[in-house]
Parts: C-alpha cells; structure tokens; sequence
C-alpha cells in the first residue's frame, strides 16, 4: 500500500488515503516519485473545469525511480531514473502522422483506465491525467515514462513533465520568439516563469512579466523579465507605453481568462503574435469584431504542452539546465507534502506564489 491524494468526486476536496498498487503487468511501469509539481490544470480537474472520471488520484508533473517494470518494456529498468510523460502520443493517429504528437487524440485515453483500488473499501481509482503523481508510487504506461536526464537532480526533473515542456514550447515552438523580439508573458505561475525563461534563452530584447500579485515582482525579474506590470484595466496601455506605443512582438498568456487574453491579443503591435497557454472554462467567451481583425493583422493561437514532443525536447531542456541558463529551482516557491497540495490549490486561485512541489 502507498499513500496518495484521491480526488472522491468533483469538487470534492482532496482525502490522503492508502491505495493498493499492483504488480506492472505487460506495457507498464511502477515508478516511486521524487517530486510532483501541482499545476493549475489539477485544480481545473478538481473543480470540473476539466473533465476527468473520478474517483481519481490527480497528479501529472512528475519525476521518480523506476521500481518494477512489466513484460515487454525494455527502455528503462528497475534503478532508473525518469520523468512521467503525462500525454504520450498513439503515434497511428491523424495529428500523430502530421508530426502534431501534442495534438495526438488517443493520448488521453488512459484516464479511464482503473489503475488501482482504495485501500479501505476496494474502490476502484483512475489516474487523473494518466500518471497518478499525487502518490507516494504509480503504475503507469511505458509510453509514460521517459529516462531522466543526466546532470539533473529528480527533484528538480519532475516540473520539466509539464511547467517547463509548456512555458518553453510556447516560446520557442508556437511563438517562435527571435533573437531582439519584445515578448509578454501574463501570468507569473510555474509556467509563466518557465515562458519568462524561455523568452530570455530565445533573446528577447524586453520582456515584460504581467500578474495580479505585485509580490511576485522578484521571482519574475529573476527569471528574466525586464519590466513588471500589475494587471489592471490599463495593461495594455502601459505595455504599449513601454514599448515605444508599439505593443510587444509576442504576448503568451499563461492564465486562461477571457479578460487576460483579449488584454494580450490588446497588448500586441500590428502584426503581433498572441500564443495563449492558459486553460479557461466554456464560460469564458473573448470577442473580437471583424474590422479589428483585419486592421491589426495580429496572429492569436492555442497551445498545447507547448505545442513539444517530451521525447525530442526534454534532452534540450536538460542542456539548457546543465548549462546554467534554465533554472527550475527558482520556479518553486513551496515544498510541500502530500497534505499540503489543498493549501497549494488555494494560492493558486488567490494568485500567489510559483510552482508548488510535492517532495517525497
């Protein structure tokens, strides 16, 4: 038995209970966790604004050690270290053959997968997006499970599962940020730190970090911004006025909030690109009208995982941590336990702090 964070019901707050794990069976991997980060789509999950079957163990930013492995897997062994790949890609499907590997429509599917029973009562439990991270162990996937890079300590790995692949795809695979860009980031989370990274590793001239909290100032001029912006109703204005009444070159938005990403689309030139990272509800409706859109001839996309391929990006990742120019530990604000990721859920809707870990 291994404890874990069950998710009863939507909207249901989290109860640390045991859980029986079994055996891996052919194609799966059991793996004891290091670290887990708490990413803001755990909270969308818990409060239904993304769906999941439930009861379920959430959890999908993580790092461990491979403990047992079933037939058939032969990339890692037991002793290895890896990084959980919370959507794998099919590799058969129609976004799969296009190369579109974070777009794959069967990555999902595991999720109604019953992975493990509680251990009071024999309930069935499913694993949240795949990987189960909120627990002391999982079995997961092979295809779930990536080796660890060298040089970089599993703690710190676990937020390269989601925060890091997202905020630095976004920059550098949707946006395509070039060297001497101006670049916005809205929203100082873990994955607006990792966006602020990337957009410093890409060479952006100016970067200006935009958040509710005017706390969170220090972490995101560490992280590379050279301008902070608290939202208001007048953001857009003062981005343009720091930018020579031009707009910034990229806005990434890494909230998920009508009003934010009409702000960014607001904040960039004529001819900008606004990458929107953020997951918002169906109750969040952004408006354009048609003149407008042809006027700014400005570019607004979805992005999704940063638009990566965990298994091309992650070894990249790790030269840019190896080399001192990407680090994670400044994106985590809380080291928490299991018992803690209730609190962590909480700062994350009061807007506070970065990325929360659960350290096992």
């Amino acid at each position: 038995m291994v404890r874990a964070a069950v998710l009863p019901a939507v909207g249901a707050p989290l109860e640390i209970a045991e859980i029986d794990l079994p055996e891996p069976g052919p194609g799966r991997v059991r793996v004891r966790l290091a670290a887990a980060g708490v990413c803001h789509s755990d909270l969308s999950l818990s409060d239904g604004t993304m769906r999941v079957p439930v009861p379920a163990v959430l959890g999908h930013e993580g790092a461990g050690t491979v403990v047992s492995v079933g037939e058939g897997v032969t990339h890692v062994a037991p002793g290895d270290g890896v990084v959980l790949n919370w959507a794998p890609s099919c590799g058969a499907c129609h976004a799969c053959s296009l190369g579109e590997v974070w777009l794959c429509a069967n990555a999902l599917a595991g999720t109604a997968d019953v992975y493990a029973r509680r251990a009071s009562d024999g309930s069935d439990l499913h694993p949240g997006l795949n990987v189960a991270a909120f627990a002391e162990e999982t079995v997961v996937a092979a295809s779930c499970v990536l080796p660890a890079p060298d040089g970089v300590p599993l703690v710190d790995a676990a937020l390269l599962g989601c925060a890091v692949l997202t905020g630095y795809g976004a920059v550098h695979h949707c946006a395509q940020v070039r060297p001497g860009e101006t670049v916005a980031v809205f929203g100082a989370g873990g994955v607006g730190l990792a966006a602020l990274q990337a957009a410093r590793i890409a060479g952006a001239s100016q970067i200006v970090a935009v958040d509710v909290s005017p706390e969170k100032e220090s972490l995101a001029r560490d992280a590379g911004a050279t301008d902070y912006v608290v939202a208001s109703d007048a953001t857009a204005r003062e981005i343009r006025g720091l930018t020579g009444k031009q707009g910034v070159d990229v806005a990434v938005e890494c909230v998920g909030r009508a009003v934010t990403i009409r702000t960014a689309w607001d904040s960039t030139r004529r001819g900008g690109r606004t990458t929107v990272v953020g997951i918002g509800g169906k109750d969040q409706q952004v408006t354009f009208n048609a003149l407008e859109i042809f006027h700014w001839g400005r570019t607004l996309a979805g992005c999704v995982y940063g638009n990566c391929d965990p298994a091309r990006d992650l070894p990249v990742l790790a030269e840019h941590v190896r080399a001192g120019r990407l680090d994670l530990g400044s994106l985590v604000t809380d080291r928490i336990a299991l018992d803690g990721i209730p609190a962590a859920f909480d700062n994350m809707i009061a807007g506070k702090g970065g990325r929360a870990l659960v350290v096992f």
